[in-house]
């Protein structure tokens, strides 16, 4: 799996998970406690390698403390990467004691839904955790899937965005999305009520030939979508998808989507800024999710996070602004603002 190259000191706490009897195997990477407890969702994948697995934990842990610290949210940053099991297994039993491993670290770190698990996985991991959200909602409080929320995020984001690159909003612009699950599903849901044109992309035929049939989108194959003819290109899959291949054939002069750790290299952010592509950063633009997280596991209500999710947008079209006047990568714009946000922090506790 590609991911964003990491930037920062390794995680000051590693939790490396193997049970046999549960077929429990990964780690906890805790990238950063300066704003409060680590916290980020679980992944469960099907890695090549503990190698692989451990590159990923980090770069997303990373990634999280930067999401955290531009969303304003008093947490760390942290992510739990999981193996799947080859052929079948009890997914209860791994993530009860996945959950225990959660619930050893006392606090430490936070965990909710990802790539490749659910509510009901966390349900699991409430039986012998406090430390997890993104359970089913309790009346009149956040929580539950925060799915629609990160899509929410992005599409506000895009809005903004847009208005920057195009000068107008999205009603007749083409927008190609890579990856229609259910963050994926939902913005393209947003994108066809706002009067944009859909290309889509998914290597699951029956999730993508439905929504293709419900919002009459144009289906190419996944390694066509970056290079579609698009005014906007939309990541809603897993990381990397931003290479340098990808970003000299890319005809969108936007790109802004879900997914985590877009670029797959550095210098990927320059060459996106060579080719006039405006880039609204990744962490930034799909903070929706974890906002939820953050109000559910702090006792809040849906208000709270839709107040937080409304500053998304402004926060995007701040950071485009500077990096056009300063003639940089928001990339950069946007990681200096994270940067400055936790050494502020780690300067609190050390005062």
């Amino acid at each position: 799996m590609v991911s964003r190259p990491a930037r920062l000191t390794p995680p000051v706490e590693c939790v490396r998970l193997y049970d046999p009897a549960s077929g429990l195997d990964g780690v906890i990477a805790i990238h950063s406690t300066a704003l409060g407890p680590g916290a980020g969702g679980c992944r469960l994948w099907s890695y090549a390698d503990m190698d692989a697995a451990l590159a990923d934990a980090f770069r997303l842990a990373e990634g999280m403390s930067y999401k955290n610290a531009l969303a304003g949210l008093p947490f760390g940053g942290a992510k739990a990467v999981l193996r799947r099991p080859e052929g079948d297994f009890d997914r209860a039993a791994l993530f009860r004691a996945f959950g225990e491993a959660v619930e050893r670290l006392g606090g430490l770190y936070v965990t909710a839904e990802d790539v490749g698990t659910s509510v009901g996985d966390m349900q699991e991991v409430a039986r012998v955790s406090r430390h997890v959200a993104g359970l089913a909602a309790k009346e009149g409080q956040a929580g539950g899937d925060p799915s629609p929320w990160t899509a929410l995020g992005v599409f506000e984001a895009m809005k903004a965005a847009a208005r920057l690159t195009f000068g107008s909003d999205l009603d007749g612009l083409t927008v190609a999305v890579q990856g229609t699950g259910s963050v994926g599903a939902e913005l393209c849901r947003r994108l066809a009520a706002a009067g944009a044109k859909l290309v889509i992309a998914d290597p699951n035929p029956a999730r993508r030939d439905r929504l293709a049939h419900v919002h009459d989108a144009r289906i190419v194959a996944p390694d066509e979508i970056a290079r579609a003819e698009a005014d906007i290109f939309a990541p809603c899959a897993l990381g990397g998808a931003l290479d340098r291949d990808t970003v000299a054939a890319m005809k969108a002069r936007l790109v802004c989507g879900a997914a985590n750790n877009q670029l797959a290299a550095a210098e990927v952010a320059a060459l996106l800024l060579r080719r006039g592509i405006t880039y609204a950063p990744d962490y930034v633009v799909n903070a929706g999710g974890i906002i939820n997280v953050s109000a559910e596991y702090l006792g809040e209500g849906e208000a709270s996070v839709a107040a937080r999710i409304a500053g998304i947008a402004p926060r995007v079209s701040q950071i485009l602004h500077q990096a056009a006047e300063e003639k940089r990568s928001p990339a950069a714009v946007a990681d200096e603002m994270a940067e400055a946000v936790i050494a502020g922090a780690q300067r609190a506790i050390a005062a």
